[in-house]
C-alpha cells in the first residue's frame, strides 16, 4: 500500500510534543495537529452527553460569566434582553451571574453582578427557578466557574476569563447543552448561542470537529495572534520564537514562521506550546494536601515542630506556620518554592525538609544559581561530555542534578538562571530527563526539587524575565518565610541560642545580653533579617570586655536618646528612619542597582544620591 504525502505529514506533526497549525495564503488551515485540538480543546469529548442543536423559546438560560464582553463572544448588556434583562448599568468587565427563559419572559429573570473594581474572593448565587435548584458560583481565586443544576454540577476552569452557560430545556426541564473546553473554536461563545447559533453533541462517542479546510477566523476569533498569523500568511514581514502570546484564552508560547515557495509567500506556520500547567498543578496540590490531611491533628503539637525542626528557631505564629508547612512538604515528593528576603534561612529550611523526607539518607545537593556565572550554570548543573568545549575536562563531568540523583537539589536564587536555560530547566523538572553538555545519550534521574527565591517571581514573569510555565512547574508547594520585623518576638529567642554559638566558634567565654540591650534589638527593622542579627551579635561580642554585652556594644541605627521611657520614637526621626531602611531594604534587593531602586521607590537620581549621602548609607 502506498501513502500519499499526506498521510505521512499528518503522522509526523501529530507526533510532535507541541501544537502546529499551517494555514495558506488565504487563511484556509492546511495542518493543525493533534496537540493543537488537545490545546484548544477541540478534541476534548465530556462524559456527559447531549444532542447538538440550538436554543429555543421557553429555554431557561444559566450564565456565569467572571468578566463581561472577555471570552464569551463579545457578551454585553443588550444580549442578555432576550433572557427578559434590561439592565444598562451591566459593564464591560463585570462579573455576571444571570438566569432568565429565551425570549419568552413569563418567568422574571434573576441576576446579580458585580463591578470589576468590586471584585472578592468568590461570587454567587443559589436560587429555585421554575421549580429548578440553581447554583451558580464564581471562585476568583481558585479561577473556577460552577454552575450545579438539581445537584448536577457543570464546572469550568479558567486562565484569565470565561463565559460559562447552562441550557435547560423549557419543556422537558432537561439538560440540553452545558459550556466546555474548546467552545471559542466550536463556535459556541455565549453570544453565538443566544444569538441562535448551532451547538455540536457532546459524548464518549461524539465525532470530533474537523478543521482542515477551515477559514482559521472560524476557529480563533478576535486574537490579535491569530490576525498577526494571517497577515504573514497574506505576504507580511514578520516571525518570532518562543513569544508569550494569548489565544483563545489559552496562555501560550508561540512560534511564528512564513512559508515561502520560489520566493513567493504561499502561507505560514504557527508552532505552540500550552503553559497552563495550571490544571496540573493544582491537581497536584489537591493529591499532596489529601494525603496530608491526616496529619493536621499532629501538627498541633509543638513538640513535634521542635523535634522536627530544631534549628529554625521561634515559637511566633509566623515561624511556627512556616514549620508546618515544611513538615507537610518534608512527607510528599513534591517541588518546593521557599520565598523570602535574604538573610531569612531559606537554605536552612531546604535542608530541614530534606532531613525530614524519605530523602534525607540520600545527597542534598545546594546549587547557589546566582553565584555560577551564566556561561558556566547550564554545564554545572546538567554536566558535559569529554571534548564538549574549550577548557572541559578529557574524561567530561557530571553535573549538579546527577550527583543529587535519589535525593534532593536545592536550587537556591532560581530566579537568576538566564530564560534560555529556564527551558530545559522545565524538560528536566518534567520528565526527570536531559542530555549533557554536548552529550547524545539522554540521562535520567530520579530527584527531588526544592528551589529558592529572594525575588518576586511573579514580577519576574510578567516582566520577561522567567518563563511562566517553569513557575508554575516549581510553585508546587510554596513557603515564605517571613522577614525578621514581622516576627520580632522571636528575637529573645534567636539571640539566647545564637550568642552561645558565636562565642564558642570565636574562642571566647560566654556572654549574656542585657536587658537594655535586647529592647534595642526589638526596636530595630532587621533589613539583613536573621544574617544581620548574627553579624551584629558577633560585633557586639568583640567589642565588650565583660560578660554582658551592654547596648553600646549593639552598632544599630538606632538613636537611644530618641526612645523615651515609652519606647516612642517622635514622628520625624521615626519617618527618617523608615525612609532610611527602606531605601537599604530596596538596595539590598536591588543588589545596589540604583536605576532599578529609583523607578521601585518612584524618585529621582538627584533624590536618591541626596539620601544616601545623608543618611550614610
Amino acid at each position: 500500500m502506498i501513502y500519499n504525502s499526506k498521510y505521512y505529514i499528518k503522522l509526523f506533526t501529530d507526533m510532535m510534543s507541541e501544537g502546529f497549525i499551517v494555514i495558506d495564503k488565504d487563511g484556509i488551515i492546511q495542518i493543525y495537529n493533534d496537540k493543537a485540538k488537545d490545546i484548544f480543546g477541540i478534541s476534548h469529548n465530556q462524559q456527559i452527553s447531549h444532542d447538538s442543536g440550538e436554543i429555543s423559546k421557553g429555554d431557561i438560560v444559566i450564565i456565569g460569566d467572571n468578566s463581561l464582553g472577555r471570552d464569551d463572544g463579545n457578551l454585553d448588556s443588550s444580549s442578555l434582553r432576550c433572557l427578559g434583562i434590561e439592565d444598562s448599568n451591566i459593564g464591560k468587565g463585570d462579573a455576571l451571574i444571570a438566569i432568565g427563559q429565551f425570549q419568552q419572559g413569563t418567568i422574571p429573570p434573576i441576576y446579580k453582578y458585580i463591578k470589576e473594581e468590586d471584585k472578592e474572593d468568590t461570587f454567587k448565587l443559589n436560587t429555585v427557578y421554575s421549580g429548578i435548584s440553581i447554583g451558580v458560583s464564581i471562585d476568583f481565586v481558585n479561577k473556577i466557574i460552577t454552575i450545579e443544576v438539581d445537584g448536577q454540577k457543570f464546572s469550568m476552569l479558567y486562565i484569565n476569563a470565561i463565559g460559562h452557560m447552562v441550557i435547560i430545556d423549557g419543556k422537558t426541564n432537561k439538560i440540553k447543552f452545558y459550556q466546555a473546553q474548546g467552545y471559542t473554536a466550536k463556535g459556541e461563545s455565549v453570544k453565538d448561542i443566544l444569538k441562535g447559533g448551532q451547538y455540536r453533541a457532546k459524548g464518549e462517542n461524539t465525532q470530533l470537529l474537523n478543521v482542515i479546510g477551515k477559514n482559521i477566523f472560524e476557529i480563533h476569533k478576535g486574537s490579535d495572534t491569530i490576525n498577526e498569523f494571517y497577515r504573514v500568511a497574506k505576504g507580511e514581514d514578520i516571525s518570532y520564537t518562543d513569544q508569550f502570546k494569548e489565544i483563545n484564552g489559552f496562555p501560550t508560547m508561540c512560534t511564528l514562521i512564513p512559508v515561502d515557495k520560489d520566493g513567493e509567500r504561499i502561507g505560514a506556520a504557527l508552532k505552540v506550546e500550552d503553559i497552563s500547567e495550571i490544571r496540573k498543578v493544582i491537581r497536584e496540590r489537591d493529591e499532596a494536601l489529601l494525603n496530608l490531611e491526616k496529619m493536621e491533628g499532629q501538627l498541633k503539637d509543638e513538640k513535634v515542630l521542635n523535634k522536627a525542626f530544631p534549628n529554625i528557631l521561634g515559637e511566633s505564629k509566623e515561624i511556627n506556620h512556616v514549620k508546618k508547612l515544611a513538615l507537610k512538604a518534608s512527607r510528599t515528593n513534591s517541588t518546593v518554592l521557599i520565598l523570602g528576603e535574604s538573610g531569612t534561612g531559606k537554605t536552612l529550611l531546604a535542608k530541614a525538609i530534606h532531613e525530614n523526607s524519605k530523602f534525607k539518607d540520600k545527597p542534598f545537593v545546594h546549587v547557589n544559581c546566582g553565584a555560577i556565572p551564566a556561561s558556566l550554570l547550564e554545564s554545572e548543573l546538567f554536566g558535559y561530555e569529554k571534548g564538549a568545549f574549550t577548557g572541559a575536562r578529557k574524561e567530561g563531568k557530571i553535573g549538579y542534578f546527577e550527583m543529587a540523583h535519589g535525593g534532593t537539589i536545592f536550587l537556591d536564587e532560581i530566579g537568576d538562571i538566564p530564560i534560555n536555560l529556564q527551558v530545559k530547566l522545565l524538560q528536566v523538572l518534567q520528565d526527570k530527563s536531559f542530555y549533557r553538555v554536548g552529550g547524545t545519550e539522554k540521562v535520567q534521574v530520579d530527584v527531588r526539587v526544592i528551589a529558592a527565591s529572594n525575588k518576586n517571581l511573579e514580577r519576574e514573569m510578567l516582566e520577561g524575565r522567567f518563563r511562566e510555565d517553569l513557575y508554575y512547574r516549581i510553585n508546587v508547594f510554596p513557603i515564605w518565610i517571613p522577614p525578621l520585623r514581622e516576627r520580632i518576638e522571636d528575637i529573645h529567642i534567636l539571640a539566647d541560642t545564637i550568642l552561645p554559638r558565636i562565642c564558642e566558634e570565636i574562642g571566647c567565654a560566654h556572654k549574656r545580653i542585657s536587658a537594655e540591650a535586647m529592647k534595642l534589638l526589638t526596636k530595630y527593622n532587621w533589613p539583613g533579617n536573621v544574617r544581620e542579627l548574627e553579624n551584629i551579635l558577633e560585633r557586639a561580642i568583640n567589642l565588650s570586655e565583660g560578660k554582658t554585652i551592654l547596648s553600646k556594644h549593639i552598632a544599630l541605627d538606632i538613636d537611644e536618646e530618641d526612645i523615651n521611657f515609652k519606647g516612642i520614637i517622635p514622628l520625624k526621626k521615626a519617618l527618617q528612619n523608615y525612609e532610611k531602611n527602606l531605601i537599604k531594604q530596596a538596595l539590598d534587593y536591588y543588589k545596589g542597582d540604583k536605576k532599578m531602586v529609583m523607578e521601585a521607590l518612584n524618585i529621582s537620581k538627584t533624590t536618591l544620591y541626596d539620601k544616601i549621602r545623608r543618611y550614610e548609607i
